[in-house]
């Protein structure tokens, strides 16, 4: 049985870590209130606002990415306040889930799995609830491989003007494969995380803040403590966190944004392109369905089904354990039915080959299991 070393994981998040970034963790710690943190810190905020492309505030939390997803909830919604959720899969069903924990009346846009959600279907949501405060999206949908057009979302919301809600994105499993124009298209707050394009390993929520969030972030009455964003402004001004940070987590990724910077943004998002039609491409060539609406298929995950009297745990397990090859499986309603290919962080050509090679493999040894 292949080892972990050995193992191709093709799993939406975690995905593998470059050597250098497996290195950056294992360095010894240092003062996370002294200046040598301050100043990674402050590098590691810089790095990232070109990926984000904000000039806003970046703030960073020890947690998951629905830890930021949480986080952004926390800070501006208050029990009974009116949100639209927009859903096109599993985690913009989180995203909802959260802000009804939250209190709110949430008002759901949902979409066919393996759809993007229109700009006009938003709009009319919101011409039927305009006293809707805040609007959950998400960016890329992994459990079912498909984009949603933030930009073509961002124009629809600038034609209501001040009667716009406030507009938070999830580009957890966008950011730094797929890109993201937080200022330009309008975005309010844009929530991400470590593990997924920005090949550093899970633990780091990233919260990027516009300025149309601070009054809200004033006026909220939900209870928070250790997600509170006035909080991490102001120790980030210091260059510090409120708690102690993961400064391991912190490490690697200053280190990933190095390799990012040293690609250049536009070469990684066209390495995400070219292997992500790759993968479609390989897939429909061996005979699979592929779940999303090609015109919206993401960058970053592909979906696809399994054939129908298909065990997907014994596919799965013969995949793992013949072929050293990992995939994701289906979530929600697709449980069983689908699996996903990722193709996002740190993934070569090479590395689709071999998924695709052992896919063929299977195919040809036993027709039945595929």
């Amino acid at each position: 049985m292949p080892t972990a070393e050995h193992c191709n994981l093709r799993i939406p998040g975690p995905t593998p870590l470059p050597p250098e970034v497996q290195e950056a963790t294992s360095r010894q710690m240092i003062n996370h209130r002294g200046a040598e943190f301050a100043t990674l810190l402050r590098e590691v905020i810089a790095g990232l606002a070109p990926i984000f492309q904000t000039t806003g505030d970046i703030l960073l939390f020890a947690a998951s990415g629905t830890g930021g997803m949480e986080a952004a909830v926390a800070n501006t919604v208050s029990p009974g306040d009116k949100v639209l959720a927009v859903s096109i899969g599993a985690f913009g069903d989180r995203f909802a889930e959260i802000a009804a924990a939250y209190g709110a009346n949430v008002v759901k846009l949902s979409v066919p799995w393996g759809q993007a959600a229109e700009p006009e279907a938003i709009l009319w949501e919101l011409q039927a609830h305009p006293d809707c405060r805040v609007m959950l999206v998400t960016q890329n949908e992994t459990s079912t491989g498909v984009t949603n057009d933030i930009a073509a979302i961002g124009s629809a919301l600038r034609t209501l003007g001040d009667r716009a809600p406030l507009f938070v994105v999830d580009a957890i499993s966008a950011l730094a494969s797929i890109e993201m124009n937080m200022d330009g298209w309008g975005c309010d707050i844009v929530v991400a995380a470590s593990q997924k394009g920005l090949m550093s390993p899970p633990g780091l929520a990233l919260v990027a803040v516009g300025p149309r969030v601070w009054p809200y972030v004033e006026q909220c009455k939900s209870p928070r403590f250790y997600f509170d964003f006035a909080a991490a402004r102001r120790y980030l001004a210091e260059g510090s966190t409120p708690a102690t940070p993961a400064v391991s987590l912190v490490y690697a990724m200053h280190r990933a944004l190095g390799l990012l910077a040293a690609e250049g943004l536009e070469q990684v998002y066209a390495r995400h392109r070219r292997l992500a039609a790759k993968t479609r491409q390989g897939l429909k060539d061996l005979g699979f369905s592929l779940l999303a609406d090609e015109q919206y298929a993401s960058d970053s995950v592909t979906a696809a089904y399994l054939p129908a009297g298909v065990d997907g745990a014994a596919w799965f397990k013969k995949l793992r354990q013949e072929y050293g090859i990992v995939l994701g499986s289906g979530q929600g309603p697709l449980k069983g039915k689908i699996f996903r290919v990722a193709h996002i962080g740190y993934v070569t050509e090479s590395d689709i080959d071999h998924v695709l090679a052992a896919l063929q493999a299977m195919l040809h040894v036993n027709p039945s299991v595929a």
